[in-house]
């Protein structure tokens, strides 16, 4: 997951999906939103996919990718766990 939300194009593509996350977007519309070449755009989804970060389905000739909420909290979850000694609520006081 590290290694796929390193890319910049890739943290992009995952927060517009997160922004759409109840409907996802299909391929050309995150293309058309993020300023990018289907090609590259193809190259770093398969890389969110294979990273198990966004879910791809088949509708007609398009693909939809839908980010997966529910590894994004997995995520979160695991960097919080050991924050300021076992106390993650501590990592959002304000000092």
């Amino acid at each position: 997951m590290f290694e796929s939300l390193s890319s910049e194009i890739r943290l992009d593509i995952f927060r517009l999906l997160i922004k759409h996350a109840d409907s996802g977007l299909v391929a050309g519309e995150i293309a058309e939103a993020l300023e990018l070449p289907n090609t590259n755009l193809s190259f770093h989804l398969k890389a969110l996919v294979h990273a198990d970060m966004i879910d791809v389905t088949q509708e007609g000739r398009f693909l939809r990718y839908k980010a997966k909420v529910d590894q994004m909290q997995f995520l979160i979850n695991f960097l919080t766990a050991e924050c300021c000694n076992g106390q993650p609520e501590q990592c959002f006081k304000k000092s």
